[in-house]
């Protein structure tokens, strides 16, 4: 739903009514991933899509079914297996779970302020019963900021602070995810299928050297999503207007830099110095840290020497497996800007869990989740929140 923040804040403040479909799941190749949403106001106005296409139409009447028929949520499934794949265009060869459900303004006060958050672009995470019993489907919980902040209820009682725990650990993590609470003996009797829709503050990606290639690399790194900083000593070659795509640029010693700043298992320290009394001190401390992508530019020559002083350094064998060294996957890369896709295509390798081979060479689905989200799956919020440094 967050991928139409705007539009559905303005509803919710407006009391305007409307049917949200929101895919819950996802199987196989699918174009569009789980917590995206279309919306439909009573007057027939429709925002987003679900499937780039492929199934709006048939999502659009289901939406204006649950808005006629006052409001009891449906669930349906589109998928290439279906008799009826091609009538909707679903040819991806992949499988939808859509849920709907009709939002009134009696949801809308606290739904509200979560979207007015998201759109304010400050971190907010909504959790939605997809599935569970009849009474709180389509109920929604809102976590904001730090997770100190929590708006509306479940059944207040144990599922609220169930719910409201996951909602944390996930909006830590940064990630949109489903997940199943309750019906374990702790305290909430029965499970409850909750999708945590996210918007997480900017990722960092902390780039130390102030080089051709780290210009080259925050540029790229903006383009994703991250919030870059370049991070250098020397002070007549860190300066923004040789970083203009840079959020931010440092002048310190980069080990001390990092000894001060905040990160978390979304940064990404990529070390473009290859200079060793910049290198080793640094990579000692970003070894030690949470943190979700660490990777050093150098010459195998320099990878092999790096290694050896990082160990008489006292890094440990299991710490240095966790640096990605020489920076960057097998491109043939020369450029500073082919260089910075290399090092950008390895940090979303790594951080997806995908091979980085040719997807020629693979089988199975194109899109394969980070995590499981399948109902049922418990292991879902452990893994994520593990992956966030958080306890679930």
């Amino acid at each position: 739903m967050l991928n139409i923040a705007d539009t559905l804040h303005r509803w919710c403040r407006e009391a305007r009514p409307f049917a949200l479909a929101t895919v819950v799941d996802v199987r196989g190749s699918a174009p569009l991933p789980v917590g995206t949403s279309v919306a439909v106001d009573t007057d027939g106005n429709a925002v987003g899509s679900i499937s780039g296409g492929c199934v709006e139409a048939a999502v659009y009447e289901l939406c204006r079914q649950v808005l006629k028929d006052g409001g009891v949520p449906q669930h349906a499934r589109f998928g290439y297996s279906d008799d009826d794949a091609f009538a909707v265009g679903l040819t991806c060869g992949g499988e939808l779970d859509v849920f709907v459900q009709r939002v009134d303004w009696s949801d809308g006060p606290h739904l509200a302020a979560a979207l007015g958050e998201v759109v304010e672009g400050r971190p907010s995470a909504v959790a939605q019963v997809v599935d569970g019993p009849d009474h709180l489907l389509g109920t929604t919980l809102s976590v904001l900021g730090d997770g100190s902040m929590t708006y509306g209820t479940l059944d207040d009682g144990p599922a609220d602070r169930l719910v409201a725990d996951a909602a944390r650990a996930l909006l830590r993590a940064g990630r949109t995810a489903r997940v199943t609470v309750g019906g374990t003996g702790d305290g909430c009797p029965e499970p409850l299928t909750v999708l945590v829709h996210v918007h997480a503050s900017r990722p960092r990606m902390l780039v130390f050297g102030a080089v051709d290639f780290a210009a080259a690399l925050s540029r790229a790194g903006t383009f994703l999503g991250y919030q870059v900083t370049v991070c250098d000593a020397r002070p007549v070659f860190a300066t923004q207007a040789r970083f203009p795509h840079a959020d931010e640029v440092v002048v310190d010693w980069p080990h001390r830099y990092l000894e001060h700043t905040t990160v978390d298992a979304r940064t990404a320290i990529c070390v473009l110095t290859h200079d060793a009394k910049f290198d080793i001190p640094l990579l000692r401390h970003a070894l030690d840290l949470p943190v979700g992508y660490i990777g050093a530019m150098g010459s195998r020559r320099t990878h092999d020497e790096r290694l050896r002083l990082l160990r008489e350094a006292g890094v440990a064998e299991e710490q240095l497996t966790r640096l990605h060294s020489p920076i960057g996957l097998d491109l043939g890369a020369r450029t500073p800007e082919e260089t910075a896709i290399s090092i950008t295509a390895e940090i979303i390798s790594h951080t997806n869990q995908a091979t980085g081979l040719p997807l020629s060479q693979g089988t199975g689905p194109i899109h394969r989740p980070l995590v499981s989200n399948r109902a049922g799956d418990r292991t879902t919020l452990e893994a994520v929140a593990a992956r966030a440094g958080v306890g679930s």
